[in-house]
Formats: C-alpha cells, sequence, structure tokens
C-alpha cells in the first residue's frame, strides 16, 4: 500500500503524538508499505530514528510571518525555500516553538480555512508537490487541527483522508474566546470531509464522537503500540529502598507537582524510609521555576528530586530499567498515556488516575492501579500501597510485561492500521 502520512513537528520537543506517529510510519515501512512522512512546520525530534522526509512544509517560519503581515503572504518563492529549509527552522525552534494556545488563537484558525486561510501559499506549496508525486492510497492528517487540509489533500490526490484523534482538545480548550468557538465550528463543519478518524483510545473515540460531532461509525479504535525491541523485564527491586519515576513532559497539567506532594506526605508517615524520587521529560524553558518549585519542596522534606533531562530511546529504556514504579499523576484526561505502556513493556508497575485512557489500559493490561484524579491522599495511599505489598507490586509488573508484549507492540499498532487503511481505500475504490 502507498500511504503518505503528515507529521506535525514541535521544534526542540518531544511531542507524544510525533512520537507515535513516527514510530507506526517506521513500523508499516518495515512491513513493506511505500509510506512518506511529510513533517509540518519543523523537523520532527523523535528518541529513536526518523523516518520523516527531509523536507519541511508549512515551515514555522514562513506560517508565522504570514499570520503577521499579508505582505509575508506574496514572497517570491525563494525566500520560502531560504526559511523553509530544515536547518534555518532548527535554528529558529532551538529557541523555543510556541505551544501555548493562549498565544496561537488566530493562527489555528487560519491553519483550519485551509486554502482560505493566511497560509494559502504554504497550502498551494504542498499539494504541487503531491500532484508531481506517485498517487498514494490513503493520505493521513495527525490531528483535526490540520482538517482544513482534507478538502485540497483529497482534490489533489483524489485518495482518501483519515485522521488521527489523540489529543488535541486539551488544545482547543485552551484557545481563547473567540478562537476556541470558531475553530470548534470549522472543524465539525469538515469532518465530513474526512473519510474515517484513527482514535488512540476507547476513551478518546468516546470524547470526541461528541466533542467535534464524529459519527461513531467513522471513528476506528486503534491502540497503541510500543517498540519492545530492546525491552526487558526489569530486575525486582526492594521495598526498603523503591525508586518512584516521572516519565514526561515538565508542565504542571502533567502533575509532577501532584507527586511530589505525595512523595512528601509519604516520607512523613516514615515509610518507606530509603526511598527516592526519579523524574524524566522534556523541560520546556518556560517550566524551568515549576521544576525548581518541586526540587525546593524535595529538598525541605525528604530529599533532592533526581531529574535526568530528557533521554533519548536508550535513556529512556536505561531510566526505566531504573525505576521500581511509575507515576503518571496527569491533571487531565490523557487521550494515550505512552509512558505508561512503555514503563509495563520493561516489567514497571504503572500508578495512574482513573481518567483518560488509563483505566482501559490498566484493566487490560494487570500492569498498574489506579488513584483517583488530583488527589493527594489517594496517590500517596497507592504509593504506600504498593510498599507495603511488593510481592503483588512485582506481579503487576509481570503481568504489565507479558500484556504488552502480548498485545500492545508497534506490530499490533501497525496491524490494526492496515486493517482502517485498507476498508477505506477499499470503499474509496468501490465508490469510483
Amino acid at each position: 500500500m502507498k500511504i503518505v502520512s503528515l507529521i506535525a513537528g514541535a521544534g526542540d520537543m518531544y511531542c507524544g503524538s510525533c512520537l507515535r506517529d513516527n514510530a507506526l510510519a517506521g513500523e508499516l515501512k518495515r512491513r513493506g508499505h511505500e509510506l512518506t512522512l511529510v513533517p509540518l512546520y519543523t523537523p520532527v525530534r523523535t528518541d529513536g530514528a526518523s523516518y520523516s522526509e527531509g523536507r519541511v512544509f508549512f515551515g514555522g517560519i514562513s506560517v508565522y510571518l504570514e499570520q503577521m503581515s499579508g505582505l509575508f503572504q506574496r514572497m517570491p518563492k525563494f525566500l520560502d525555500k531560504l526559511w523553509d529549509l530544515p536547518g534555518v527552522i532548527k535554528a529558529f525552534a532551538g529557541r523555543g516553538v510556541e505551544v501555548d494556545p493562549n498565544h496561537l488563537g488566530a493562527l489555528t484558525v487560519s491553519i483550519l480555512k485551509g486554502e482560505h486561510g493566511r497560509q494559502r501559499k504554504e497550502v498551494d506549496h504542498l499539494m504541487e508537490w503531491l500532484r508531481h508525486a506517485p498517487p498514494p492510497d490513503v493520505v493521513t492528517i495527525p490531528y483535526t487541527l490540520l482538517i482544513g487540509l482534507a478538502k485540497p489533500l483529497r482534490e489533489a490526490t483524489r485518495r482518501p483522508v483519515v485522521c488521527t484523534l489523540q489529543g488535541e482538545e486539551f488544545f482547543l480548550e485552551g484557545l481563547r474566546e473567540p478562537y476556541k468557538s470558531e475553530a470548534l465550528r470549522l472543524i465539525r463543519e469538515q469532518v465530513g470531509l474526512v473519510d474515517a478518524f484513527i482514535a488512540v483510545s476507547g476513551y478518546e473515540r468516546d470524547f470526541m464522537a461528541g466533542y467535534l460531532r464524529i459519527p461513531r461509525e467513522k471513528i476506528h479504535v486503534v491502540k497503541l503500540g510500543v517498540d519492545t525491541r530492546g525491552t526487558a523485564m526489569r530486575e525486582a527491586g526492594t521495598p526498603k529502598d523503591p525508586v518512584f519515576g516521572f516519565l514526561g513532559r515538565i508542565a504542571p497539567e502533567k502533575g509532577l507537582h501532584l507527586l511530589v506532594d505525595a512523595y512528601i506526605r509519604l516520607d512523613a508517615g516514615g515509610e518507606p524510609r530509603d526511598s527516592s524520587l526519579h523524574v524524566a521529560g522534556y523541560l520546556p524553558p518556560e517550566r524551568k521555576p515549576y521544576l525548581e518549585e518541586q526540587r525546593r519542596k524535595m529538598q525541605a522534606g525528604p530529599g533532592d528530586l533526581v531529574y535526568v533531562g530528557a533521554p533519548d530511546w536508550d535513556g529512556k529504556m536505561g531510566f526505566l530499567q531504573d525505576v521500581d514504579v511509575l507515576v503518571m499523576p496527569s491533571m487531565f484526561d490523557e487521550p494515550k498515556g505512552l509512558p505508561a505502556l512503555e514503563a509495563m513493556a520493561n516489567g514497571v508497575p504503572v500508578i495512574a488516575p482513573r481518567r483518560g485512557a488509563f483505566p482501559e489500559m490498566i484493566e487490560a493490561t494487570g500492569g498498574g492501579v489506579l488513584f483517583e484524579p488530583d488527589s493527594v491522599e489517594s496517590l500517596a495511599a497507592a504509593m504506600l500501597e504498593c510498599v507495603r505489598n511488593w510481592d503483588e507490586t512485582m506481579a503487576m509488573g509481570r503481568r504489565g510485561y507479558a500484556s504488552v508484549h502480548a498485545g500492545w507492540t508497534l506490530g499490533h499498532m501497525a496491524a490494526r492500521t492496515e486493517e482502517v487503511f485498507g476498508e477505506v481505500a477499499g470503499r474509496w475504490v468501490g465508490a469510483r
């Protein structure tokens, strides 16, 4: 099957959607498909091998300038090519990419307008390139924030378009008015231009069907899969010196402060005496004070917080091998929860909130326990139970390891994706 997949770069940041889309692309390629992974905005940062093309469309610099001034919407092509060089984009992206929805309302709405927005020139460049490329069997877009491209993509390729649903609701909810209402209106109006949607969890299917008014029959659940190559069942630690871990972006919505508060409460109770807290994940420049605040709280009580930075794939596997229990203290309804699966793939049990995709994931794998959302008391109790009932905690790790390797791998995700793509492409051919 020939597939063209768009992937949205996030500058120097590790992005969960980018990691999923890049890993899926690599697995589909290994399974013999001709897949072209086309980066938008910036080159894609991954924690392993990158499978994306070298050329970047909708270059972040051009998109920003075109939003700011009509002058840049009429700039000659040679200047666009200069600004869209991956090296130039990387240089600017290294200073930090704005991802705060509070500041991106007008740009979001413009992108959703597609060929009628301020980035019309970028749409034309991408469609011109696609018209001169071998026709694919299916085209994919990474989230509904790019649904404004559905119509021109169908017209340029004469092929069906599939859109992934993987957490953009958090961004949309953060938009200021009137941009939030306008963005939702534009997405809902264009749902009919997408041939099928792929949701990364049952939770995401159920939520987005109502939120974006997508007919449920158009949404196919393709549960996450992780790369299990290089993973191994970790050696069991001891309840005397357990290591609790946090893996994710360092930001309030990811709940590191909740974990720190629960850990301090646990330590104040006198057990376990020699535990430690290790943290890994991308630290946005604007979140450095947030991390320092958590460190100060730890230093005033149980001890230091060990922050190891944003690891690549090998570093992440090493981090998980050193952790006895991974805590996912998210303050919002996570539709994915990829680090939880990566932990289970290494035999590490998980503590996660009873919200988003976590209940279905924990129930299906048996690799963790749930706590009540946003509750320091409930999280501390779950952590204490893991220490006091250490044999069961280690058994959870073994169950999670077996379940992920049996049904949550990249191979399983790719096989289900093939089914959806084949069904959509078959319907398209049959209708012509």
